[in-house]
């Protein structure tokens, strides 16, 4: 699914909006997501799963062509976590009834 896909998604199930209002919608969605993990924050979507920064130390690595041993530098990199429900459904498992005992 692409942005696009998402933009015309939310235009059918809520055909009162337009287009434009639905991109917009959309927009505002990613860009405040990468806007709290720019501020390294974590992003929780109950059902989904969870946006997190993690840090990666500096290493030493190897070039795949060549063989030498390259510096690779410490970086943060975005990290998602997929939740139970969404894990379940992937897999076609029924959910857990804990809540219910």
């Amino acid at each position: 699914m692409t942005k696009r896909d998402l933009i015309d998604e939310v235009n059918r199930r809520f055909p009162h909006l337009s287009r434009f209002d639905s991109e917009v919608i959309i927009n505002t969605i990613f860009g405040s997501m990468v806007d709290a993990m720019e501020r390294e924050e974590r992003i929780e979507i109950r059902g989904f799963g969870s946006f997190v920064v993690k840090h990666r130390r500096a290493r030493g690595g190897r070039n795949p062509k060549t063989g030498a041993i390259v510096s690779v530098s410490a970086k943060r990199v975005p990290f998602f976590k997929v939740g139970k429900e969404l894990r379940q459904r992937v897999n076609n498992e029924q959910p857990d009834h804990e809540d219910s005992q």
